[in-house]
């Protein structure tokens, strides 16, 4: 028997390290449309500017999949903000040796180092984009039953333990804590202060928190049971924002729907460009663009929320 958390960090450590599930059991957004990571590496640059235009700066990832959001991403800065190329530090926070390996493929020359966590990257002020990073943390789950119990796992099945878990809530409720999400936000949160900068993170959940029982598993791109295949599917629980918000300490650029965000980002005026320019494709693309924005896609459930400095102006794409 185990605590839920330690199954889903065993359960994600044996599942990362093959590196097969992007395509298989699950698509991200930047695989979905190359639009997604140019307007992020565009929503860097002008973070960057907003900064005063720093000579060097860490730009990182954590848990950047296959690199195809960062590939995209210094593309457009490439491009469109060459002085902003020149100043990034690129790092990717990655523990699957087989992820690290298709990020170089896809990266060559540009990554400076690889981190096992985000403690480690170097000091200096940066720009961090964390999407789909904080859902697939390990959480506890503790369920009220006249008296809060916590969950464990055992062959597959729940088992409850008594709690010290203390909180007024109806009987039957659940309340989900995920103590790493809590702990890198505290951590990033207080070298963002300190040093400036600014996390974008992109993910899925309720914009407050509450209670309910949101975990979740994938495989072959259909859900399954959570307990019964550790390390042969995605194993993710909805993210708690305003949970991280408060740890972080730092200033918190409220959670809005990614819809919006990537709207206000030109996401859509992106995607008609690159579908007029090849046109067998054109229909592909812009279903892409609209699964991430429309409210019944990705658009509403997915949100997107920036912790930073005090000092630094609204970021693009969080004006009112």
């Amino acid at each position: 028997m185990e605590r839920l958390d330690h199954f889903m960090a065993r359960a994600a450590a044996a599942y990362y390290a093959k590196g097969e599930g992007i395509g298989r059991d699950f698509t991200t957004a930047p695989e979905m449309s190359q639009a997604f990571g140019e307007c992020l590496g565009l929503w860097a640059a002008v973070t960057w500017q907003s900064m005063g235009a720093p000579a060097r700066i860490i730009l990182a990832e954590l848990g950047p999949g296959r690199g195809t959001l960062m590939a995209d991403a210094l593309r457009a800065i490439d491009q469109m903000m060459p002085a902003f190329a020149q100043a990034l530090e690129l790092h990717l926070v990655e523990t699957s040796p087989a992820l690290r390996a298709a990020q170089a493929d896809k990266l060559p020359g540009r990554v400076t180092a690889w981190h096992a966590d985000a403690v480690s990257l170097p000091d200096g002020p940066a720009i961090l984009i964390a999407n789909e990073f904080f859902d697939a943390l390990p959480i506890r789950q503790f369920i009220r039953r006249e008296v809060w119990r916590e969950r464990f796992v055992a062959d597959g099945s729940f088992v409850e333990q008594p709690s010290n878990h203390d909180e007024p809530a109806p009987e039957g409720s659940i309340r989900e804590i995920s103590e790493p999400a809590l702990a890198t936000a505290a951590g990033l949160g207080q070298r963002l202060t300190q040093q400036g900068g600014a996390l974008l993170i992109l993910d899925y959940g309720p914009a407050e928190s509450g209670f309910g029982d949101t975990l979740q598993a994938l495989h072959g791109n259909a859900p399954c049971d959570p307990l019964a295949t550790p390390g042969e599917a995605d194993i993710t629980a909805h993210v708690d924002f305003a949970a991280l918000a408060r740890a972080s300490g730092a200033a918190a650029h409220s959670p809005l729907p990614m819809g919006l965000f990537l709207q206000r980002l030109g996401l859509i005026a992106r995607s008609a460009m690159l579908a007029q320019a090849a046109p067998a494709q054109a229909g592909a693309i812009l279903a892409a663009a609209q699964r991430l924005v429309a409210p019944e896609g990705m658009g509403r459930l997915f949100k997107a929320m920036v912790l930073a400095h005090p000092d630094l102006s609204t970021p693009a794409g969080f004006e009112a």
